[in-house]
């Protein structure tokens, strides 16, 4: 089947298939399936494949505009933190397989395995968003309150706040980008965009033909991220432009509220902008694109092999059901 599936029907084609690099692996997923593929130290391929269950198909109100992007988007963090919790067995810190702390031990007498399992990925994907709020949100709000020591204009503590918001962003993703294990990783976002870009282009999904793609993709995470932050900045001028809020903690828990409904629209976005390539969609995707020197890189032959071997696992069996 993966043989049938290696090219795309119609040249231009747009894949809704996307993924996730991992340690040392791809994790893609397509329509129906989800497939995680790892390089072992061995060199040998670690593969694991699950069938999607998507929550909006039990519930379809979830699957609404404006809905959908925050549902998809926590669902997102809960499969990559699995996906990468998966991919981290194989590469221990220290080479060796470490002994259970006593919290894990603990945890694992009361709750068992599986409850475990779910209990530290929830963990994560909380400590992953608080960290986030933390780091682009709270701290932004917390530094542009030294601005009304020297004015009270609304209009330059806004200014403050959107301007550190975009320093820090880019400063903790050019700080990622220069460790040494995340830019393996950020080698694998490349050549997973590298291989989405193969199939979409309608060529043989082979190492030669993904080697030639490009590495930067619009419908990134990255991008996905950037417009997170770029319509925070817009919603918040207008917000705090019309409604002066100048205690540091009510603004910071404006901006709370005001959270679901900006992710919710970026994902409204991203998905319009992986429909269209008109000149005005060139123009708002293109500081996501440009981001994403941060967060790719060009990958090694073998991690080609992975990005093609984790799409191939995912691609429908009826050529066609995976457009966007």
């Amino acid at each position: 089947m993966a043989k049938q599936q290696s090219t795309c029907p119609v040249k231009g084609f747009k894949t809704m298939c996307g993924g996730q690099a991992l340690i040392e692996g791809i994790m893609m997923r397509g329509p129906k399936k989800q497939a995680i593929v790892v390089r072992r130290p061995d060199g040998e391929l670690e593969i694991k494949t699950t069938e999607l269950k998507l929550i909006k198909d039990r519930y379809p109100i979830l699957g609404l505009p404006l809905i959908r992007g925050v549902v998809t988007f926590l669902a997102s963090m809960v499969e990559g933190v699995k996906a990468l919790m998966f991919s981290a067995e194989f590469y221990p810190e220290d080479g060796e397989p470490e002994e259970p702390s006593r919290l894990e031990q603990w945890l694992e007498a009361h709750l068992g395995s599986e409850k475990m399992a779910g209990f530290v990925v929830g963990l994560s994907v909380a400590l992953g968003i608080a960290l986030s709020i933390g780091l682009f949100f709270l701290l932004p709000t917390l530094l542009g309150s030294a601005v009304t020591l020297v004015t009270d204009s609304m209009l330059a503590r806004n200014v403050a706040e959107n301007l550190l918001k975009l320093a820090i962003f880019v400063g903790y993703l050019a700080l990622c980008s220069r460790m040494k294990d995340i830019h393996r990783v950020f080698q694998y976002h490349g050549a997973e965009h590298k291989t989405i870009f193969c199939y979409e282009a309608g060529l043989p999904l082979t190492v030669e033909n993904v080697r030639k793609q490009p590495r930067h993709h619009p419908r990134c995470g990255t991008s996905f991220l950037f417009m997170v932050i770029a319509i925070s900045i817009v919603v918040s001028t207008v917000v705090f432009s019309i409604w002066p809020i100048h205690h540091t903690l009510l603004r910071f828990l404006a901006h709370l509220l005001m959270l679901p409904l900006i992710v919710a629209v970026s994902y409204e976005f991203n998905r319009w902008a992986g429909r269209h390539d008109g000149p005005l969609t060139r123009i708002l995707v293109a500081p996501g694109l440009w981001l994403q020197n941060l967060t790719t890189f060009e990958p090694e032959d073998d991690m080609m092999e992975v990005g093609i071997k984790a799409l191939e696992l995912v691609l429908p069996e009826r050529q066609g059901e995976d457009a966007w």
